[in-house]
């Protein structure tokens, strides 16, 4: 007699529960396969404030990254399937692309809306196809007390600062007022990594891994000391900016929408908000973009198309907006009826996304548990180049070695703002 291990008999099980849920909610209607939206209060919103427009069944199922891609992995390997489109992270599609249909005619199906042409650049994965469109996005965007306005640079347009601009910025302020009033998320719990990577070293070099020890990284980690000595000390202690933009502490903020919510929607009269400083390469910005796809596998390709251009028009990107706090990729007005936080922050969202030299920049894709080590080796070099002063050279030929050893091990290929690399991401 042949013994079954328990643990086989279990997964079996569980792969086919998952197989009865996916066969009964196509038999119902569209299936919906999403990373995102997984609470059960925006799933449920998502299903109903969003979907039940369309006309005609959805069954829209939120997942953890494991049984999405079990999932959808299975049916692509099967050759058929129950998943009509996917909806997912960039980054997340991205080892999906070979198997996503072109969705070119999405577009053209979507009507009057007008996609944020940076983000729909973005859904090629640099081939010659549409393989996801745009669904929604989140950011990171600049704040400031209105007081700090008159301190402006002659000529500078606070819609299109630079980091020159910025460094004359505060030095006025900080004459001003006889202490340092712009202020960067550089405390443990804060995102100055993603400051560095998203946004200076794109702006300033094009590239996040292979220039990162370029002669042009140099200049940008000489521009941060300069505009460090105009950054209020204390930045090494904020997690959150909304707090010392509340207190005054700091009068100019960099940080991510959800982390202005409480100053912009308490005194939403005393700030406003825009993009990013751009550099010598760029406006540097780091988009998170969700994306709706289609599998070669969709049982219905042509109801899952027409989906997907619902998903673009004004009215459901509002929809989407309501129930996920993700911002529209479309040009839209936003209702009155939203928060002041929403509002304002999705307006520097969106003209970001929208500048003329945008340069997105991605998060990071493929390094899998190495993603916190990528990151230690920006924060070492803010820490030894810019806390300690030293040698500015000597300190990213060291870190590169280091980062060259990470892509190497990972075996992460290039993300934008970088090219396209065969094999692991190159360091020069």
């Amino acid at each position: 007699m042949t013994l079954r291990k328990p643990g086989r008999k279990i997964a079996l099980a569980a792969l086919a529960l998952a197989l009865g849920v996916a066969g009964r909610a196509e038999a119902q209607g569209l299936l919906f396969w999403s990373t995102q939206a997984k609470p059960v209060e925006e799933t449920q919103k998502m299903r109903t404030e969003v979907l039940g427009g369309f006309g005609k069944p959805v069954e829209y199922y939120g997942n953890d990254a494991g049984p999405f891609f079990t999932r959808i992995q299975a049916e692509l390997k099967a050759g058929k399937g129950t998943i009509a489109l996917l909806g997912g992270l960039h980054g997340e599609l991205a080892s999906l692309s070979a198997d996503l249909i072109d969705l070119k005619d999405v577009l053209a199906a979507a009507g009057d809306a007008r996609v944020n042409p940076t983000l729909l650049s973005l859904g090629t994965y640099g081939t010659a196809e549409q393989k996801y469109v745009p669904w929604m996005q989140a950011s990171y965007v600049m704040a400031a007390n209105k007081e700090a306005l008159k301190y402006l640079p002659e000529g500078a347009d606070i819609q299109k600062l630079t980091y020159d601009e910025l460094i004359a910025w505060g030095k006025a302020m900080r004459e001003a007022t006889g202490s340092p009033k712009i202020g960067l998320p550089a405390g443990p719990k804060g995102l100055l990594h993603r400051f560095l990577q998203g946004y200076l070293y794109p702006s300033y070099t094009g590239s996040v891994v292979t220039k990162f020890r370029s002669g042009e990284a140099e200049a940008m980690w000489n521009a941060f000391k300069t505009l460090w000595a105009e950054v209020n000390p204390a930045s090494t202690n904020y997690g959150f900016m909304q707090e010392p933009l509340l207190t005054g502490e700091v009068w100019v903020a960099w940080e991510h929408t959800a982390r202005l919510q409480d100053a912009l929607n308490q005194k939403p009269d005393q700030f406003v908000t825009f993009p990013a400083p751009a550099g010598p390469a760029g406006r540097g910005f780091m988009p998170v973009v969700a994306g709706i796809a289609i599998p070669r596998t969709s049982p219905n390709v042509e109801e899952a198309k027409a989906l997907a251009a619902y998903m673009l028009k004004p009215e459901t990107q509002i929809a989407t907006l309501r129930a996920t706090s993700f911002f529209p990729v479309v040009e839209v007005a936003l209702p009155d009826d939203m928060p002041a936080a929403v509002k304002m922050s999705g307006a520097a969202v969106a003209a970001q996304s929208a500048a003329p030299d945008a340069l997105p920049s991605l998060l990071p894709i493929g390094l899998g548990s190495l993603d916190g080590k990528f990151n230690k080796v920006f924060l070492d070099t803010f820490q030894r180049i810019v806390l300690r002063g030293q040698d500015v050279r000597a300190v990213l030929d060291d870190q590169a070695a280091t980062l060259r050893d990470i892509m190497a091990e990972s075996k992460a290929p290039c993300w934008a703002p970088d090219k396209a690399s065969e094999g692991p991401c190159p360091v020069e």
